[in-house]
């Protein structure tokens, strides 16, 4: 009987060191990290696609939201390094992966004190074409009303004046027909949106006007529109939809692949070959190691279907 007392303390002890080990070997969360890019803009992963964000004396800018799941995570990352309030989110995109979050982010913070938007607490500049395909009854990406876009352009590109920088906002038909590129002069740095993504193929929604040619202007544009430095390294910074910081070197790598790939599927449309028969010739073999995907919401399959489908209907329009 006098071992007994013991005997439960020891096993209380190896019970209390299996639940300690237990919780060192459970997988926590991953923080997300605000890492510096240049200037005054950082660049914010993790929480769906990139998000870029710029701090200064006016506040916060952020391109892109995130997911709606993480923005407690994205806001306490930011406050890291600034308190102030997010006073605008550039979207560049419709999809939920880069504005899921606006409308948490419109619920935060005081109304701005600016007469046209007297009770909006962040502005959301999109292009137009985002705005209505939001707003529609059977919307594909559903967000509540207060993140729908509030600071629309139509036009080709909108001019902002935010934390001692130029930036601008430039129309950009690619992966849909209302994405957007952001430059921010002064810090040199480009956020792209789902136009240039270093993980996968990009993604073509055909049904809202995106095409393969439209995301190669898109790439075109940037590739004039960056600037690099020695050796076409540093120089303008890019944060692209999806991955790491890139520069002018990476942005020429995706370029050739996409031309190519492009060429590839041209010619195979000109000889007359149909969908089925291009996916089984496997046009993008050599480069399904760096860019396929075989699950997921975005494979390699639905690239070369909807690459195909946008290539015979610009075909289609030009035989006209």
């Amino acid at each position: 009987m006098k071992l007994r007392p013991r005997f439960l303390c020891l096993a209380s002890a190896v019970l209390a060191a299996g639940v300690f080990v237990s919780a060192q070997n459970t997988p926590a969360t991953p923080a997300l990290e605000l890492l510096h890019v240049q200037g005054n803009v950082s660049l914010l992963a993790g929480a769906g696609g990139n998000i870029a964000v710029q701090i200064g004396k006016d506040g916060v800018l952020l391109v892109d939201s995130g997911t709606a799941a993480m923005t407690n995570q994205v806001l306490q990352t930011i406050r890291t390094a600034s308190r102030s309030q997010v006073t605008y989110i550039i979207n560049t995109n419709d999809r939920a992966d880069h504005l899921g979050g606006n409308a948490n982010f419109a619920r935060m913070g005081r109304p701005l004190a600016i007469a046209r938007a007297a009770q909006a607490r962040v502005f959301i500049v999109s292009f137009n074409a985002i705005l209505d395909r939001l707003s529609e009854p059977n919307a594909k990406t559903s967000v509540p009303a207060e993140g729908w876009p509030n600071d629309v352009y139509s036009g080709a590109q909108k001019n902002l004046s935010f934390n001692d920088d130029a930036v601008q906002i430039f129309h950009q038909a690619a992966t849909t027909d209302g994405d957007s590129i952001v430059l921010f002069r002064r810090a040199d740095v480009i956020a792209t949106g789902d136009i240039f993504d270093p993980t996968e193929y990009p993604i073509i929604d055909v049904k809202n006007g995106g095409s393969l040619q439209g995301v190669l202007e898109g790439l075109n544009r940037l590739r004039v529109m960056a600037v690099p430095a020695d050796h076409m390294e540093n120089g303008t910074m890019i944060i692209p939809g999806h991955g790491r910081v890139s520069d002018v070197a990476d942005l020429d790598i995706y370029h050739q692949m996409v031309t190519i790939v492009r060429d590839r599927l041209q010619d195979m449309i000109k000889r007359g070959m149909t969908l089925e028969q291009v996916k089984a010739a496997k046009p993008t073999r050599d480069y399904d190691p760096i860019y396929g995907h075989d699950t997921g919401p975005w494979t390699t399959d639905m690239f070369i279907e909807a690459a195909y489908r946008s290539l015979t209907a610009t075909a289609a329009r030009a035989s006209n």
